[in-house]
């Protein structure tokens, strides 16, 4: 249960595909997420989003990330009608309220906040999509060849959090076998998150001292020195280490599958909030477009996220 938000390998398309094209594919459904208003457009995203989730093999899981967004998308609703006064259709009056002036309540600011927390929800949806269906460790070995250090600190922070949410079970577990019972209220909490933080500290100590043990802090061998890398030869192999490379792995299926639905989901947003085909203004009134276009719109972006999931060929773990 530990796990049950972070990446395991499953037999999907999204999991079949390489680490920089599933983040491509997350990243063109954040960049529609965030340029796109219309709340039909945003629920087919949605709807998108969630049967991605079930094309994935992640659905379960995925859904509670829906209740947890659902949890931060009601107040920020409820702050937005509660100090938005730039809408004109009133339906309730609180009167006055000191320095915050006349307390009208607007239907504008209700649409308005509905949309946000639409927005926060699905961004939510999507960041918890790719923790579950996108390789962290394929991801950061891009990075490596730009920063070595810095991938190795991000990779072994990721790989911490599944340690640390396994410590908190198994300390909250230990609580409640006690004689007297694991204490109660914020008591209780404040023991359990004490324990959870003193348990890193000497874990990150030990991974520290055995980086150190390791080589990995001292510093780079400089330019010209004696102890270089062994060079890949043309056949492939090296001659110092005398050892062959690993082939490259070709592009499958599944990587131009998700490539082109990334770069429809992309152009399909684009166009949309350009051509104002899709058109949304809350203020000063509600003017929320509903023709033709934004329907063709709603239904190329759900077929361009699902299209990549009906071909489950060549997808074992």
């Amino acid at each position: 249960m530990g796990s049950s938000f972070f990446y395991r390998r499953l037999a999907s398309p999204l999991h079949a595909t390489r680490a920089w094209v599933g983040a491509l594919w997350i990243v063109s459904l954040t960049e529609a997420a965030l340029i796109l208003y219309h709340p039909l457009v945003l629920l087919a995203l949605l709807l998108g989003v969630l049967g991605a989730g079930w094309g994935a093999r992640v659905g379960a899981r995925l859904s509670r990330s829906l209740r947890t967004a659902l949890i931060v998308a009601a107040p920020i609703v409820l702050v937005n009608v509660l100090v938005s006064r730039q809408g004109l259709t009133v339906f309730a009056r609180l009167g006055d309220l000191g320095p915050f002036g006349q307390g009208n309540l607007t239907l504008e600011a209700l649409a308005y906040g509905g949309v946000i927390a639409l927005k926060v929800a699905l961004l939510i949806l999507v960041t918890a999509l790719a923790g579950l269906a996108v390789d962290p460790d394929e991801l950061l070995r891009i990075f490596r060849r730009f920063s070595f250090r810095s991938a190795l600190t991000a990779t072994l922070a990721t790989r911490m959090l599944p340690v640390l949410a396994a410590d908190s079970q198994r300390l909250a577990e230990a609580q409640r076998t006690r004689p007297g019972g694991a204490p109660g209220g914020t008591r209780g909490k404040v023991a359990l998150i004490s324990a959870v933080v003193g348990g890193s500290l000497d874990r990150a100590m030990d991974v520290a001292a055995t980086l150190e043990v390791r080589g990995f802090a001292g510093p780079p061998p400089a330019r010209g020195s004696a102890v270089r890398p062994p060079r890949p030869s043309r056949l492939g192999f090296s001659a110092r280490a005398g050892r062959t490379r690993a082939p490259r792995r070709a592009f499958s299926r599944h990587d131009l599958a998700f490539v082109a639905s990334a770069l429809a989901v992309l152009a399909l947003a684009t166009v949309g909030r350009l051509a104002g085909i899709a058109s949304f203004d809350a203020y000063p009134r509600i003017e929320m477009a509903l023709d033709p276009g934004t329907l063709v719109l709603c239904a190329a972006l759900l077929t361009a996220v699902l299209l990549p999931f009906c071909d489950r060929r060549g997808i074992d773990p």
